[in-house]
């Protein structure tokens, strides 16, 4: 799908010293599926705060990932309508789009708490792109019983995000157990010779479960575009 030809598809906004500050790419959601978002991190809450209003004066809503407290904050004085994701430091501003009911719904399962983080930035990306979602949190393999006390639910997703940190065998145990496609996320959470979710990474990538889809460590907005993706087929 190529880009619009007209001169709508993009606008460029500038910072407090006049300068440009970001060109936004107003064509992505009808391009790509989902439209663009704003990455906070070593942006100030000032400059975070501009784009997003431009992104919500012309597409209703603007999802912020990777902000700081200071951005948070100033993104709620701003604006009346915003869902924050606290532990992700993710922010949806303005009014999300409807469900789409079509798509079916995700699962996104947390092998524990400590992944949290990465399990609300999965969620909130997906309200963002309409899609519906259930979490399911504490479902790793030290006690494997509680996945399988799930698994019926699981299987039921037309789509399943396993979010996983220390050595990352949980998307291999979900991907034989259900038919859904499976998206693993590895976290940095573990001890040292985890290396920041390198162990989980390379455990994910070398899974004997054949089919499943892996994104960059702590990428839940990436697991969560690539789920939009495969729904998008879907329907």
């Amino acid at each position: 799908m190529k880009p619009k030809a007209d001169g709508n598809s993009e606008i460029a906004v500038a910072g407090e010293n006049g300068a440009i500050l970001a060109r936004l790419d107003l064509d992505r959601a009808r391009r790509c599926g989902a439209p663009e978002a704003v990455f906070a991190l070593r942006k100030t809450p000032a400059e975070t705060a501009a784009i997003v209003k431009a992104l919500v004066a012309r597409q209703g809503h603007a999802l912020v990932t990777r902000a700081d407290a200071e951005t948070i904050a100033m993104l709620k004085k701003a604006w009346k309508k915003i869902a924050i994701a606290p532990h992700a430091g993710a922010a949806l501003v303005g009014t999300p789009p409807k469900k789409r009911k079509s798509a079916g719904w995700t699962a996104i399962a947390a092998a524990g708490t400590s992944d949290l983080p990465v399990v609300e930035e999965t969620a909130i990306t997906l309200d963002a792109l309409g899609l519906e979602s259930r979490v399911f949190t504490d479902i790793g393999i030290a006690g494997i019983h509680r996945l399988f006390n799930r698994l019926e639910e699981l299987a039921a997703a037309s789509v399943v995000i396993v979010v996983a940190g220390m050595e990352g065998a949980l998307p291999s145990v979900v991907a034989g157990l259900v038919a859904a496609p499976v998206v693993a996320v590895p976290t940095s959470v573990g001890y040292g010779a985890s290396f920041g979710g390198v162990a989980a990474l390379l455990g994910m990538l070398n899974t004997c479960a054949p089919g499943v889809a892996v994104v960059n460590i702590d990428n839940g907005f990436g697991a969560a575009v690539a789920a939009a993706r495969m729904l998008a087929v879907r329907e």
